[in-house]
């Protein structure tokens, strides 16, 4: 009997992918990946506190994502010895994972395991467990060299644990630049790095920022905002190291130099343990041109960009921050500080955004100034940063991983 095309056609990858919960950023790209003919796709949670709805530390409100965080992909919650409700070093911690990766027959039921992050109990034993039958592991987290400062012994440490977590490594997704750099110093060319941005559903965020304007003065009105007045938008946790307060010492001079009338307002989205602080910095600034909207929403996102002129993120210690992805995918120019870890990648000084250094909050201001120096400017630069982004995307992250498992597998075209 002869056989047909169809008949030769390769079974797909079979792609397992361990990750602590189910988190908003990666869904769509969990749908898309899963849309892939040659890649048989199935997630394993550790945990499904995302989904129940919990309180999050940093934002310090009870969340439920008004996002489909379980759609359109398989998946699977993992059996749990562990579960706080948070993601640490020991939470979660899953049961029967080895007996997970194989099959009945005792064979690998995975061509691949993919494991975001390295530092907890569940993705070390999934590694062991990956390695112990013979399936490659690819690895993406989030680490960079500048991230914070450590104790001689602990480097050392560190330089010890990644000799040996190499060696159960078939190769690494560096989410960008600094990412990169980070698997070179630990890993050098031992473990081969294929590319896997970091990156949001672009064409959702421009999207609904676009649909957004029906409501734009019932937003401005709830938020007391003069329509004839710009917007400088944050919206992140408010924790010490997101530096809202550098913003609002920055704006309060940025503000003093310029006509009442025509002054940008400030917004700050979120919440979270600094609130009060920053509510009472205002006060003592003065600033009537701040308002407070509190923790929003993923849905509610766009409405605040498609107000806004600008984004701004002065954060210390930011391995990535797709809080910016996302602000560019909507047509906003961004101010981010120094240690944000995107903004080698993505932020362009003077086209897309500025860079100053975290801390500086002369320069900060300065940068104020800058994107608002003509009418135009924030607009142009809002062009240039949407464009930007069509590089930066799924599509990108689609090459990288399909790359690594042609690599890792020998079962892919490259």
């Amino acid at each position: 009997m002869s056989m047909t095309p169809a008949d030769t056609q390769p079974s797909p990858v079979r792609l397992a992918y361990l990750v602590s919960h189910p988190i908003q950023y990666q869904a769509p790209l969990l749908r898309r990946i899963a849309q892939q003919p040659d890649i048989a796709l199935t997630v394993l949670f550790g945990s499904d506190f995302s989904v129940r709805g919990y309180k999050d530390e940093g934002f310090g409100v009870e969340v439920a994502w008004d996002v489909p965080l379980l759609d359109g992909y398989t998946s699977e919650f993992l059996p749990k010895l562990r579960d706080t409700g948070t993601v640490s070093a020991a939470s979660p911690i899953s049961h029967g994972l080895y007996s997970r990766l194989q099959n009945p027959d005792r064979t690998p039921a995975f061509d691949a395991l993919w494991v975001h992050g390295y530092a907890s109990v569940n993705a070390l034993q999934a590694i062991l467990a990956a390695n112990a039958l013979g399936i490659p592991v690819l690895l993406r987290a989030e680490g960079w060299l500048g991230d914070r400062d450590r104790d001689p012994w602990k480097l050392a440490l560190k330089h010890l644990f990644f000799s040996a977590l190499g060696q159960g490594i078939a190769a690494v997704l560096p989410i960008g630049t600094r990412n990169a750099e980070y698997w070179q110093h630990y890993f050098g060319n031992t473990v081969p790095q294929f590319p896997m941005p970091y990156a949001v559903d672009n064409d959702w965020f421009a999207y609904r920022t676009e649909a957004a304007a029906p409501q734009a003065a019932a937003l401005r009105a709830s938020l007391q905002l003069d329509p004839a007045r710009p917007v400088i938008l944050f919206a992140s946790k408010l924790q010490t190291r997101k530096h809202a307060g550098h913003l609002l010492a920055a704006y309060a001079q940025f503000v003093t130099s310029r006509d009442f009338a025509t002054a940008p307002y400030l917004v700050i989205v979120g919440d979270g343990e600094e609130r009060e602080r920053l509510e009472a910095q205002c006060r003592t600034l003065k600033l009537d041109s701040v308002r407070f909207a509190g923790f929003r929403n993923q849905t509610e996102l766009p409405a605040f960009f498609h107000l806004a002129d600008v984004f701004v993120l002065p954060s210390q210690h930011e391995p990535w921050g797709l809080i910016v992805n996302e602000a560019m995918a909507a047509g906003l120019p961004v101010i981010v500080s120094s240690d944000v870890g995107s903004h080698i990648d993505l932020v362009t000084d003077g086209l897309t955004g500025y860079v100053y250094p975290v801390g500086d909050i002369p320069a900060l201001t300065h940068s104020l100034t800058r994107i608002f120096a003509t009418l135009t400017t924030a607009a142009e630069m809002g062009h240039a940063a949407q464009q930007r982004m069509t590089t930066w995307s799924f599509t990108e992250d689609l090459c990288g991983l399909h790359a690594a498992l042609a690599h890792t597998t020998r079962r892919l075209a490259p």
